[in-house]
């Protein structure tokens, strides 16, 4: 009989340990043998300043050789979850020290995060960056960049009532003006966690039209501050409207209650 483990995150649900070996194939064992790891850590199954099992333990469960673990455990540890260490096997790492740029990491904390403290924390995040990058475009926008801003708020209008079409229309409005601010380490920051936490439907929601609308009016002032030069209205404008976004359609929690 299998015991469920307590969430070391305080989600407030139990975990459960892996009962079957997983059968992996081919080419992509180790990142296979790596996904599930990182997985079974955020999650909680091996908490942190425990012991990772051996690795013969490891390869019956995977059904892989000790040469696939031991890469496996390699890029885990790179990604900052374990520490490999000669005489006492892979402890699991502090949170603090794991990568949270990492795809793979931050795949796996969204997928985890029941009472979305880390997607709080993301879409703040987001917004400081994003009102920044607002802000420098409205500095630096050339031509080009004010007829790709003002062609992609008309495809946003093009596709209310349509999805997934306007979520992507509105990815796309964002990285325009990530674009024209020339912010190109914000605007790979915002791309790779703002992408993984779409991934996620308690991040995006649920959009009805009048959410698409009123979400195009506020795209609308974003555009005409830009375009205006006005770098303190763009950021003003966009950091209320991510965060005015995620305070409607954020799923209620217990401290949100």
């Amino acid at each position: 009989m299998r015991h469920a483990m307590a969430d070391p995150a305080s989600t407030g649900r139990a975990v459960v340990p892996p009962e079957q070996p997983l059968r992996v194939r081919g080419t992509k064992l180790g990142t296979t043998v790596v996904h599930q790891i990182v997985h079974d850590i955020v999650g909680g199954f091996y908490p942190q300043g425990s012991a990772l099992p051996p690795e013969g333990d490891l390869c019956n469960r995977f059904a892989v050789s000790r040469t696939v673990v031991r890469e496996s455990l390699k890029i885990v540890q790179e990604k900052g979850l374990v520490h490999i260490e000669h005489g006492r096997g892979t402890q699991v790492a502090d949170s603090k020290q794991w990568n949270l740029l990492d795809d793979v990491v931050l795949t796996a904390i969204v997928a985890h995060d029941a009472n979305l403290s880390f997607l709080d924390e993301l879409v703040a995040t987001r917004a400081a960056l994003e009102a920044d990058m607002a802000a420098g475009a409205a500095g630096l926008h050339t031509a080009t960049d004010d007829e790709r801003i003002r062609e992609a708020l008309v495809a946003m209008r093009s596709k209310v009532g349509i999805l997934p079409d306007f979520g992507e229309a509105d990815v796309y409005f964002h990285d325009v003006v990530m674009a024209a601010s020339g912010n190109r380490l914000g605007r790979a920051i915002v791309n790779s966690i703002h992408g993984k936490a779409r991934q996620n439907m308690r991040y995006t929601g649920e959009y009805s039209e009048a959410i698409m609308l009123r979400t195009v009016d506020e795209h609308q002032v974003i555009h005409d501050a830009i375009l205006a030069g006005d770098a303190q209205s763009a950021s003003a404008a966009m950091r209320a409207h991510i965060l005015g976004s995620w305070r409607r359609r954020r799923p209620a929690t217990e401290a949100h209650r």
